[in-house]
């Protein structure tokens, strides 16, 4: 057993664990907040520009981007990957990665070349452990997402997408659910897809319970069947259709990002609660030890004290 000095020790170092997990505790608490309202924010613009989106890829305009047009080879993949900054939160980034190289494992035994745009530390650093081919990145996003940031990553794949470099886009991320639940997904970004043009107008407000493949059904029945889409466009169909897809894109991007950051507080929030938790154990445990190893030498004192006078 170990001395009472050694466990006064341990004891004291572990307190000064728990002040520290406790400290960590709230300002993920607080940042949380911050992250969910601004998660929250950022929904009506996403949710119109993909409605608009919705009629647009039903409609027969002039001009066809090539956002929309679906290639009959898929030969190259780009797939944006984002994850945190920072650790201690948890399986979040594990989990989210584990997904990326399960996907990107699948395409290559198809025979699919991925280049990847890195979005977080953690992602940068495993892309690059795994040997990945990295085509752009960005770490060091705060708190808060910028677009201005993000243009920069992300129009490299989308420049590599229209010079036919690159067939698909997906991009991986880790959606909100609520406080204790958050999932990895992967949606493919380009060509886009019914999968991600739905109409938001037919959504409950149980957003986070309503997957893609309900919306879709949804605005089968009650947009599409009721007729094409037709716009008229001013100045030219081209130069508002160019600049519709390409911030569309962007916001989804935006949105996933922002819902990470969401993801990550509340991650952190409950991983460092644990952590505080497990930590009030170990003290516990520990000062039980520790009252044991003292009784023990009181003891023994006793006990030579009571022998020294016996032989005196």
């Amino acid at each position: 057993m170990a001395g009472s000095k050694e466990i006064r020790t341990k004891i004291k170092s572990v307190e000064n664990t728990s002040k520290i997990t406790r400290a960590m505790q709230m300002v993920a608490a607080s940042k949380m907040r911050k992250a969910q309202e601004r998660m929250r924010a950022a929904r009506p613009y996403a949710e119109k520009i993909r409605n608009v989106a919705a009629h647009l890829s039903h409609a027969n305009p002039e001009y066809k981007h090539p956002f929309l047009v679906k290639r009959d080879q898929v030969g190259n993949i780009g797939l944006i990957v984002v994850t945190s900054d920072k650790g201690l939160c948890g399986g979040l980034n594990t989990n989210v990665l584990r997904m990326a190289i399960a996907e990107m494992k699948a395409w290559e035994s198809e025979k699919h070349n991925v280049s990847v745009c890195a979005i977080g530390n953690k992602a940068l650093g495993f892309m690059g452990r795994v040997g990945a081919n990295v085509k752009s990145q960005i770490t060091g996003l705060g708190d808060a997402p910028h677009m201005e940031k993000l243009i920069g990553p992300v129009k490299v794949l989308l420049d590599s997408y229209l010079a036919g470099e690159i067939d698909q886009i997906f991009v991986c991320y880790t959606r909100f659910i609520n406080t204790m639940k958050q999932e990895p997904v992967v949606e493919k970004l380009l060509p886009l897809s019914d999968d991600l043009l739905v109409n938001t107008a037919q959504v409950s407000h149980a957003k986070d319970k309503v997957t893609a493949t309900d919306v879709v059904k949804s605005m089968v029945q009650v947009g599409v069947a009721q007729g094409h889409w037709d716009y008229i466009y001013e100045p030219e169909a081209k130069e508002i259709i160019d600049d519709l897809m390409v911030r569309y894109v962007e916001s989804l991007v935006f949105h996933a990002v922002a819902e990470n950051m969401a993801s990550e507080q509340s991650a952190r929030m409950v991983a460092m609660k644990a952590a505080s938790d497990n930590a009030k154990s170990v003290i516990g445990e520990l000062k039980l030890v520790y009252n044991k190893a003292r009784q023990a030498a009181i003891t023994k004192e006793i006990s030579e004290i009571v022998g020294g006078a016996a032989a005196v």
